[in-house]
């Protein structure tokens, strides 16, 4: 990494920061898709012509200490946010788990308290490719049963030559990495989860 990069849990201070990154993706949904109630096309009409919607309900989230705007941020010494890893309580993540490939698999029929879930990744494109993710989710992990969690899970795309714009929840090799196992193998959707021990945890904030 070119630059030393500090990887931090995302507080109201980070507000500004976070929308200058979703910003400057393009895509206008500011973390929002998986909060978002209505149909995949109205989705997309909002994100093209309403970005500031989801703007304004994401700085909301994140000034009231929501689960929906709970993960971590990397940024630069020079204050610059560049990078963000959605990390939410499981149950701030319904509309996830409720998708066709995932809704009631059999490794998620299990205690499902203190679950996480890693709901987004995302690079400022000028800073990617240079171990930031790997940074962020790291800090994550090294983070997690700090804050009461009993496992963290995540949806990475495993099919190789994947464009950055298509791995907004990971790619695969990232999470084995950092020693989550597979624990439902369905190409190019499995389902990946860190389980951390009963002694690593600390109370649930």
């Amino acid at each position: 990494m070119a630059e030393q990069i500090d990887i931090s849990r995302a507080e109201p201070r980070h507000a500004a920061g976070l929308a200058a990154l979703f910003g400057s993706n393009g895509f206008g949904c500011s973390c929002r898709y998986w909060h978002f109630q209505g149909t995949n096309r109205e989705w997309l009409d909002r994100c093209a012509h309403e970005p500031e919607t989801n703007r304004r309900e994401s700085e909301a989230a994140l000034l009231a200490g929501s689960p929906e705007m709970s993960g971590f941020v990397a940024e630069t010494h020079a204050g610059v946010l560049v990078g963000w890893l959605k990390v939410a309580p499981a149950a701030s993540m319904a509309k996830l788990y409720e998708q066709r490939l995932y809704k009631g698999l059999p490794c998620f029929g299990q205690d499902r308290s203190g679950v996480f879930t890693i709901g987004c990744l995302l690079v400022r494109e000028d800073f990617r490719h240079r171990g930031i993710a790997r940074a962020l989710l790291g800090g994550a992990v090294e983070a997690a049963p700090s804050f009461g969690a009993r496992a963290l899970e995540a949806f990475p795309r495993s099919d190789a030559d994947v464009a950055d714009a298509g791995l907004m929840l990971g790619p695969l090799r990232l999470f084995q990495a950092a020693g989550f196992e597979i624990v439902n193998d369905f190409y190019p959707y499995p389902v990946l989860r860190r389980t951390f021990a009963e002694t690593d945890r600390g109370a649930a904030p």
